[in-house]
């Protein structure tokens, strides 16, 4: 009988597994098959997955379970066109109104030429950041286009390669304008008629700086020193959040005169007809780029300006692009004063930015140069046409109205009628205005406008049979001298070259070959998990019923990203083992900042805000001690064993010495020398036995998801980098996301918002971290499609994987390159270094990276965390077949190295010291090298079949710095070069 039910049994089960989704996702997420990974373990000697886990993951820590996912997400995941059906009911939820609200957000044509072939493209959206310069022209050159764009608009001498969004750029002008008067002049001065959600957030970051930020009347205001000292900048918004163009030439040379810097929050369109703020007299002047070409998306991405005097170039948060020549004199990119400074100055750093926003940088810069000076012009006058022609329509129906000059923006007070009964009758016409809650509203306008927009706004007011076209014709649509803009912009031929979709076409097409991304081979970043991003997760972002959300618009027109919100939670807070999580930061950077402001605040409401030491170990990431810096926290290293663990005796030693003034300890799991530390538990105990709580770093979360949970280990708080274990691309450099997850006890403190406070959000919130109140809402939709899809099993398959992928590398480099650290049973985490610190008098980690490029490849993360080593990263998804190559191009090296340690070949002419090689090199007439053209480009024979090309020889990087050029050089400045 027992025989007879288990047949039956097995049938069910077979006849459910033959009518499941089909198409499921992941077999296709994963790189290898069942063959590949079991030809793997046969080759580092272990005959299951299971058995490297038990060797890898530490006992005491193993979740011991499946993942209990809700929903779509629960077991095996979704198909990827039951996970889209669902999805898209999702967006059908959110009532996609026309937005008239403003404030920094607004509608938007992306050119469908740009839509297709830029952001939906993967040869653009999975680049990594441009740190090896040679393989990555293409996307250099589009952001220079962005900062030459910025500089010309904002009337600056230098503009930088995009922050994250316009109120984190203006914390990032008061943290600098604080770093340039020493830190010594602790006041820092805002306008009132910035808009909310900016003063909010400079408001949080003064606050952890510990500078006093005053809030009023800038013109009003006096830049005396006070009892409180000195101030060291004041921000302006230009035009104002409701409206008007104030003049702050008076203003800026007061302030010039007390020695206090201006920063100017404005609007690039707006730039295009009135006079820049370079021009007036700012310092500093900052923005978000949205309006060029990028959907709303409930709040980002967004790429930030940042623009200011070149010089303050060393001063500046964020990358710079720069222009620089090669090893054949040519003209060539490159990031300018290796700007991620906080991996080298850490505690000293000014600014914890390490994800920039270089995906919708890019798509800015090449809105300007498809709509050229002529076009941008064009939209702005078309914009304020219609402002003017709804201004006056509405002055004729009675309504007030100041007489200020304006841009796109109107500030009215309704006569006749409520404003409840006027914002509720523009719903009722699918137009959402702004309440400003003193018996006003605000009215914005946009390159999305038309005739029917004005038309209902009109019939909202009382006039349902407007004739546009006649209030046009009698609107003033001059611009006082005083305000006009005379001074020409976007002059370079990029921008006056490419108008016809032709053209564009051509040229998005000729940057993206000067690029390698994950569409040519494998990037395997340790730490940065450069991982598949697949079609099905990426397609939700063009989707109008996410793309074209107003953050800022009512609560009950967001159901779906609402339901969108409550699920990632859910799922992330089981994924990680925590209570509570917050999607708002918007970078992993923001993340860790927001969960050692999270600590903070704990400790302060229990008396304790003199808790300030944050204990880092010394081979942390360089956003840790630099986040900790701008989080108020004084940093305290932790020492490192021979095994490259924690020093736990230090650890110790270090907390009980600061016990009474512990806050934090920054750690990283699995380690970032790729190892599963076994004393993590321990280590996690020492902190809280001393008043401290733990904070991990979630770079490594990858390797961990499914088999154990930062929550159970003993961390308090953790952020998770949705663009590395959940598959958010890193778009050459940006977006990122970085949501963090807290215990019960740190959940009441988690970030809020002035405008739109996310659900859940406790009286103790602090201040919010970026600018909008879920962060970057439209990429979340990829983490969503990526979590459904995998599904529990999927996850932990994902882990698994990664896991077997690393130790798979580091066995079939063994013999070549010794890997540096391996766990308590000789395995690594997901990530691995290898050492080339034995052949440092032959050739250096730069050598081989170059030479990486002639076989197609990007480079490992190059010394870090340890100088003179290289860490490598396969994620799941690489086939055997990809690694393979991979460890054949550098075993290949290595032998080229060990020819130059036996005299058979030059120390100084060969090929990895002239690497790369672009065809160029290839072409030229004569060739004087000890080595061949074919041996210098195919060194293996399967590149014969796919060669990627490195458009340019090696780049003289001190050049660059010497002769620091970051906007577009002219005809005359290449020929001169």
């Amino acid at each position: 009988m027992t025989d007879v039910v288990s047949t039956v049994a097995s049938g069910v089960d077979s006849i459910k597994a033959l009518l499941d989704d089909a198409d499921t996702f992941a077999r296709r997420h994963l790189g290898p098959d069942q063959a590949e990974v079991e030809s793997m373990l046969d080759a580092i000697g272990l005959s299951s997955v299971d058995e490297l886990i038990d060797r890898t993951v530490p006992d005491n820590i193993r979740l011991g379970r499946e993942l209990d996912l809700t929903g779509i997400a629960a077991g095996d995941g979704a198909g990827e066109r039951r996970a889209l059906t669902h999805l898209e009911a999702m967006a059908s939820k959110n009532r996609v109104m026309r937005s008239c609200i403003g404030m920094g957000y607004h509608g938007t044509v992306t050119p469908p030429v740009i839509l297709r072939n830029v952001l939906e493209n993967p040869g653009w959206y999975t680049q990594y950041t441009p740190y090896q310069a040679e393989i990555s022209q293409g996307r250099l050159e589009a952001l220079l286009n962005y900062q030459t764009m910025v500089s010309d608009l904002t009337g600056m001498e230098l503009a930088g390669a995009s922050l994250l969004d316009e109120g984190t750029a203006a914390a990032e002008a008061m943290a600098m304008c604080f770093a340039i008067s020493s830190r010594k002049k602790t006041r820092f001065f805002v306008s009132a008629d910035c808009h909310p959600q900016t003063i909010e957030v400079v408001r949080t970051r003064g606050e952890s700086l510990g500078l006093t930020v005053e809030v009023g009347d800038a013109n009003a205001a006096s830049w005396d020193a006070t009892d409180d000292g000195m101030y060291c900048g004041v921000l302006v918004q230009y035009p104002t959040t409701d409206g008007r163009v104030e003049c702050y030439s008076d203003l800026a040379e007061r302030a010039h005169a007390a020695g206090v810097m201006v920063v100017a929050a404005s609007d690039l369109l707006a730039l295009t007809l009135l006079k820049p703020p370079g021009e007036w007299g700012a310092d500093v002047v900052v923005g978000s780029a949205q309006r060029f070409g990028v959907p709303m998306g409930g709040g980002g991405p967004h790429a930030g300006f940042f623009a200011t005097h070149e010089r303050n170039a060393r001063k500046m948060p964020g990358r710079i692009i720069g222009v620089s020549r090669d090893a054949r004199g040519e003209v060539a990119y490159r990031m300018a004063i290796q700007t991620r400074e906080q991996h080298i100055k850490r505690d000293r750093a000014t600014s914890n930015i390490c994800t920039a926003q270089a995906l919708l940088a890019i798509i800015s810069g090449l809105y300007a140069a498809y709509h050229g000076p002529q076009g941008l012009r064009h939209i702005a006058e078309r914009t304020r046409a219609y402002t003017q022609a709804l201004r006056l329509g509405l002055i004729e129906l009675g309504h007030e109205i100041g007489d200020d000059l304006v841009f796109d923006t109107l500030r009215v007070t309704p006569v006749g009628r409520s404003v409840a009964d006027v914002v509720a009758g523009a719903v009722e016409r699918g137009i959402n205005i702004r309440d400003f809650g003193d018996g006003s509203v605000g009215i914005t306008l946009d390159e999305a406008a038309d005739r029917a927009l004005v038309r209902d706004l009109l019939a909202v007011f009382g006039d349902s049979d407007a004739d546009v076209d006649s209030l046009a014709s009698r609107a003033d649509l001059s611009i006082p001298a005083a305000f006009e803009r005379t001074s020409g912009y976007l002059s370079h031929p990029v921008f006056n070259s490419h108008h016809s979709e032709t053209e564009m076409l051509r040229y998005i097409t000729r940057l993206q070959r000067r690029d390698l991304s994950l569409a040519q081979s494998m990037i395997p970043l340790g730490s940065c998990t450069m991982k598949l991003n697949a079609t099905s997760e990426m397609l939700p972002v063009s989707w109008p019923g996410f793309a074209e959300m107003h953050p800022f618009a009512p609560v009950d027109q967001q159901a779906g990203y609402a339901e969108m919100y409550a699920d990632l939670e859910s799922w992330l807070s089981e994924i990680t083992g925590f209570d509570a999580v917050s999607l708002q930061p918007n970078a992993g950077s923001q993340g860790e900042y927001a969960g050692l402001m999270v600590i903070r605040a704990m400790h302060r409401a229990r008396g304790d805000g003199h808790r300030d030491v944050c204990l880092i170990p010394e081979s942390a990431h360089g956003t840790n001690p630099a986040s900790a810096i701008i989080a108020g926290m004084r940093v305290v290293g932790i020492k490192c064993d021979e095994q490259g663990n924690v020093d736990i005796d230090d650890l110790r030693a270090k907390a009980e010495t600061n016990a009474s003034e512990l806050a934090a300890l920054m750690v990283t799991y699995p380690s970032t020398h790729g190892v599963f530390e076994s004393g993590i538990k321990e280590i996690c105990e020492i902190v809280h036995e001393f008043g401290g709580r733990v904070y991990m770093d979630g770079a490594n979360l990858n390797a961990q998801v499914g088999l154990c949970r930062p929550g159970d280990i003993g961390a308090d708080v953790c952020h998770l980098n949705l663009h590395k274990t959940f598959c958010i691309p890193h778009g050459g450099g940006g977006p990122g996301m970085g949501p963090i997850g807290v215990t019960a006890e740190l959940a009441p403190f988690l970030p809020t918002h002035p405008v739109s406070k996310p659900a859940g959000v406790g009286a103790e919130a602090i201040g919010p971290i970026s600018a909008a109140p879920y962060g970057s809402p439209l990429i979340l939709t990829i983490s969503w499609m990526y979590i459904a899809m995998m599904g529990a099993s999927g996850l932990k398959r994902a882990s698994e994987l990664a896991i077997l992928n690393a130790n798979y590398m580091a066995k079939k480099l063994e013999g070549a390159w010794d890997v540096v650290y391996t766990g308590d049973q000789g395995t690594v985490a997901h990530e691995f270094i290898i050492d080339l610190r034995p052949v440092a008098a032959i050739a250096t980690a730069d050598d081989v990276a170059k030479r990486l490029m002639d076989y197609g490849f990007h480079a490992p993360t190059m010394s870090w965390p340890v100088a003179g080593t290289l860490m490598l990263e396969p994620t799941e998804s690489e086939s055997q077949a990809e690694m393979d190559r991979y460890c054949e191009a550098l075993v290949a090296i290595r032998q080229e190295i060990a020819e130059v340690e036996a005299g058979k070949m030059d120390r100084d002419n060969n090929p990895f010291k002239n690497s790369p090689h672009p065809v160029t090199v290839l072409t030229e007439e004569s060739w004087d090298r000890p080595y061949s053209r074919e041996r210098a480009v195919y060194p293996l024979a399967w590149l014969r079949d796919s060669k990627f090309w490195p458009p340019v020889a090696r780049i003289d990087n001190p050049f660059g710095d010497r002769n620091l050029m970051c906007s577009c050089p002219s005809v005359e400045e290449v020929a001169a070069d």
